[in-house]
């Protein structure tokens, strides 16, 4: 079989992924006068950023930040010179430049006034169309051949390019159906980059759920609540599903959740269903006499317990060996505030919303490139960290983008 071999001006630079990332290097390398062509192996660009956009584009956060780069934890100091550098007010100046003006919601996420991706990422594809950004879809990376070239797989056959450099933005391996299916670790891997393995990150975990619960209360909410699991705390909201227990409020303690698991098999995450109550007035509530109504309808009224919050006591009494109805009321407000979930897997990778681990900052010079790998570069979920929803995603894979884009331009310079 013939393979097209594309020899690209010394000047051209080939980005491969078509996400946040890698069209943010795109911009960053055409602004500096470089030819950018963009490969991707779905038929369009940006799938997973429209995904995300779906129910509101959260961007990044308004906090203050110091308290915004505390959030990327172990990979804070990697990460903060190149959102330091792009930070949250850049974003939000990038956006409204592209017609598309931001505002801070009440949780201090920014979105953009439209709500949704789709008008942003049209903007910004025509703003790099006319700066001469070329795209070469359904072309999946494969490598390089013998010669070094990049290889790709096409509609017509392999394809191999030669390219002054490279940046690689391919996502991690959360949502592989838009794009990102963490098949370059491998290919990484056996070039000598370290890496740190891919895992789920802002992820659901599966419970052990009784038939009955299971059948009941699959899809309900639970709202008005606290989640904690060891020193953290927090109020937020999650959603029991048929395996287990998902939602936003399990996404920010997932990180601690997931190595818990990994380490032990098992975690304890605890639930307190009426957390604006003092103990003494649940207690008190609790108190009163239950005359004949049925235990879960005195429990319903006493204690403003939703039904799948009651469900979640009788999981834990039952796990316990124990009987609500003979706990006393400072026992049953104890639990109430106190309930015990045992984790005992984590969700799928394919289910997550980000991913965890991938290429080591060991591996990268200041410039974002890999070391080892002279005139390749890695952007984006490609590089070992993790951050919560709420803007921090995107926020970094955008700042890292950009950085990459500048490393590249320096690196030319150079050469």
């Amino acid at each position: 079989m013939s393979v097209s071999v594309s020899r690209s001006p010394k000047t051209n630079v080939t980005i491969i992924g078509a996400g946040p990332a890698g069209l943010m290097a795109a911009e960053v390398l055409a602004q500096g006068g470089v030819g950018v062509t963009v490969y991707d192996a779905m038929a369009s660009v940006g799938r997973k950023f429209l995904l995300a956009g779906r129910g509101g584009l959260n961007l990044t956060h308004s906090e203050p930040l110091p308290a915004f780069l505390a959030r990327y934890r172990n990979a804070m100091p990697r990460l903060t010179p190149a959102i330091k550098a792009f930070p949250p007010d850049a974003l939000r100046q990038w956006s409204e430049a592209l017609g598309q003006p931001t505002f801070v919601g009440s949780s201090g996420r920014v979105f953009p006034q439209a709500f949704k991706a789709s008008p942003l990422l049209r903007a910004w594809l025509r703003r790099l169309d006319s700066m001469g950004v070329q795209f070469a879809l359904r072309h999946r990376w494969t490598g390089w051949d013998s010669h070094e070239h990049l290889s790709f797989a096409t509609p017509d056959g392999p394809r191999t390019v030669d390219a002054r450099a490279t940046v690689l933005a391919l996502g991690g391996a959360s949502w592989p159906r838009l794009g990102s299916d963490g098949g370059w670790a491998d290919m990484l891997a056996a070039k000598g980059v370290t890496m740190s393995p891919l895992r789920p990150a802002n992820c659901g975990f599966t419970v052990a759920w009784s038939d009955i619960f299971r059948d009941r209360f699959e899809g309900q909410p639970l709202k008005g609540v606290a989640f904690s699991f060891g020193r953290r705390a927090l109020r937020g909201e999650a959603v029991v599903t048929r395996t287990g227990i998902e939602g936003g409020a399990v996404y920010a303690l997932s990180a601690d959740l997931r190595e818990a698991l990994i380490e032990k098999g098992r975690a304890i995450l605890q639930i307190a269903l009426r957390p604006d109550l003092e103990t003494s007035d649940l207690i008190a509530r609790l108190s009163a006499p239950r005359g004949k109504q049925s235990f879960s309808n005195w429990l319903r009224k006493a204690a403003h317990l939703s039904p799948v919050g009651i469900g979640l006591l009788q999981e834990a009494a039952v796990a316990s060996g124990i009987a609500l109805s003979s706990l006393s009321a400072a026992s049953l407000a104890g639990l109430i505030n106190a309930v015990p979930v045992e984790l005992d897997g984590i969700a799928p990778i394919a289910r997550a919303i980000s991913t965890a681990g991938g290429i080591s900052f060991d591996e990268l010079d200041d410039g974002f490139m890999i070391r080892r790998l002279p005139g390749v570069f890695a952007a984006g979920e490609m590089l070992d960290w993790e951050a919560p929803t709420g803007g921090y995603l995107l926020q970094a894979s955008f700042a890292t983008g950009a950085a990459a884009g500048r490393g590249v331009l320096k690196y030319l310079e150079a050469k």
